[in-house]
């Protein structure tokens, strides 16, 4: 599997963005999909992830109500809709495939930077 990340930018505090991460290989429909995200000087963190299946979804807190993950397995696609951003939304956003464990994901995509002026 691998995953293309994009769609991050440049947005005003309030505003909205839509990520999307692609994916290839034939096996994509059996993998979660998480999106992480890594602010300057920052660890790594988790945002969201979305089962196989598309059923379950988890959310930090941070952006709970503010963040909607979905998926397309048809199109290979997972998506990150974000709206109410602000300023510490800031990062470089990424998505990552799981097949059985969040511990250590087994493929990463490149990161799409995000910038939330305030």
């Amino acid at each position: 599997v691998q995953l293309q990340a994009s769609g991050g930018g440049l947005v005003q505090a309030g505003g909205s963005l839509r990520l999307s991460c692609a994916a290839s290989g034939r096996t994509f429909s059996s993998y979660a999909v998480g999106w992480f995200r890594q602010a300057p000087g920052k660890e790594r963190e988790f945002v969201a992830r979305i089962s196989w299946s598309g059923s379950m979804t988890y959310y930090a807190d941070s952006v709970k109500g503010r963040f909607t993950i979905s998926r397309d397995n048809a199109k290979k696609m997972v998506y990150l809709q974000m709206n109410s951003l602000k300023p510490e939304d800031t990062a470089v956003y990424y998505c990552a495939a799981a097949l059985s464990s969040w511990a250590n994901p087994d493929y990463w995509g490149q990161g799409t930077q995000v910038t939330v002026s305030s």
